[in-house]
């Protein structure tokens, strides 16, 4: 039967993992830099101009990334999604 841990030592583990995780938060902070701001729909070319491929895929990257880090909540999200997809073009 293996050893029954104390409370202190639960204590010191939930410690040491809390700090881990604010470790890794603030390298990941630094290594990307300040988040910047995702773009508003009002960034968008108006209805009748096409969006490039390209763009249209690295907005729809950029919008998943603002939603992974909480930046817009799921609502949000959507709405854009929507938006961005209604431009897709299908040759």
């Amino acid at each position: 039967m293996g050893a029954s841990r104390t409370s202190f030592e639960k204590l010191q583990r939930d410690r040491a993992k809390k700090a881990r995780a604010d470790a890794k938060r603030v390298k990941r902070l630094d290594r990307d830099g300040l988040p910047e701001e995702p773009g508003e729909l009002t960034d968008l070319p108006p209805e009748g101009e096409e969006i490039a491929p390209d763009v249209l895929l690295q907005m729809v990257a950029e919008l998943h990334q603002a939603f992974e880090n909480e930046d817009i909540d799921f609502d949000e999200f959507e709405e854009r999604k929507t938006e961005l997809f209604a431009r897709l073009t299908v040759d």
